[in-house]
C-alpha cells in the first residue's frame, strides 16, 4: 500500500501508528494511514481486517488517577 522512499510500518506491527497519514478529518477525530489503519484521536485503532485496538491513556499516571 506504501509507495514511500521509506515504508512505513505494516499494519500488523507494533509501530503501524507511525505511518504517514494519507486522510486526516480533526473534525471527525480520526484519521486514515498509509497502511490502512484507522487512527482515532482517542488512540484507538481500527486494523484493515476489521478488528478494533483500544490503548489506555499511559499519560495517565497512578499519581494523576489518585489526585
Amino acid at each position: 500500500m506504501c509507495s514511500h522512499v521509506t515504508p512505513c510500518p505494516d499494519a500488523t506491527s507494533e509501530a503501524r501508528d507511525l505511518a504517514a497519514v494519507v486522510r486526516s478529518h480533526p473534525e471527525q477525530g480520526w484519521s486514515l494511514l498509509c497502511n490502512g489503519v484507522v487512527l482515532f484521536d482517542d488512540d484507538g485503532e481500527l486494523l484493515p481486517d476489521g478488528r478494533a485496538i483500544a490503548h489506555p491513556h499511559t499519560w495517565l499516571t497512578a499519581e494523576l488517577v489518585s489526585a
